[in-house]
């Protein structure tokens, strides 16, 4: 029987009660890891905690995320020194640029960008340079290629990219620093949306269908495991090949 991937390792996961982070929270699981879920919403992730099902091996906190104390307190309560930060929390607005509520810019950039920025000063202030460590931000193909309605999301997104450039820098050489840009993946999040975008979208896609978040937990599991050593500062994009498009 070959030996688990994340055996004794413990994975923190915000927007832990997401669609993509919960297939993270299943893979890592799986592989032996201990998992501590981050989500502001307390009724979605006790929900998801209680489908997991995985008993002392799961933690979970209830946060915004909207400080840097937040997100310390949010990391301490998963009582481990984590090995893994997979920051999943994020935003998913509608951006209708009509100046009437900009509250949208404010939400978009706290929501998506500077909650990554704190989480990733203190899981680095927690980190032990006697050990590797891993962060896995999620960025959007939304800023490479442009959402339409979605402008302060695709900005928020973009500046992502510029956390993982600089940590990966700045955290060298125990912490390695990369993301993941996922195309349109279904979860809750987006069912609305690829329901209104229809057929055509569909045929954007070269693989043929909509993403999975298995799909994207997979490349996830390979940035924070062994086989990724020597990867870092890099942003992967998940989305069928549309990108080359």
């Amino acid at each position: 029987m070959r030996p688990k991937m994340f055996e004794d390792r413990h994975i923190v996961i915000t927007g832990g009660a997401g669609g993509i982070a919960t297939a993270c929270a299943r893979l890592f699981l799986s592989e032996g890891a201990t998992v501590h879920l981050i989500d502001v919403n307390k009724k979605r992730l006790l929900s998801e905690v209680k489908n997991l099902a995985a008993g002392s091996r799961l933690s979970f906190a209830v946060s915004d995320l909207s400080s840097l104390a937040k997100c310390d307190s949010a990391l301490h309560e998963g009582h481990r020194l984590p090995y893994a930060l997979v920051h999943m929390a994020g935003l998913f607005e509608e951006d209708h640029l009509e100046g009437s509520d900009a509250g949208v810019w404010q939400r978009a950039i706290a929501a998506n960008l500077t909650s990554a920025y704190d989480m990733g000063i203190a899981f680095q202030a927690w980190h032990d340079a006697r050990f590797a460590a891993r962060i896995v931000l999620c960025t959007s193909r939304a800023f490479q290629r442009g959402t339409p309605g979605r402008a302060a999301y695709a900005a928020a997104k973009g500046g992502i990219v510029g956390l993982v450039r600089s940590f990966s820098r700045d955290f060298a050489p125990g912490i390695l620093v990369n993301a993941v840009s996922p195309g349109l993946i279904e979860t809750p999040m987006t069912q609305e949306l690829i329901c209104r975008l229809g057929p055509q979208r569909l045929a954007e896609i070269p693989l043929g269908r909509y993403g999975q978040a298995i799909d994207v937990a997979e490349v996830v599991g390979f940035l924070c495991s062994h086989s990724s050593s020597y990867v870092t500062g890099q942003v992967i994009t998940v989305d069928g090949g549309v990108i080359n498009g």
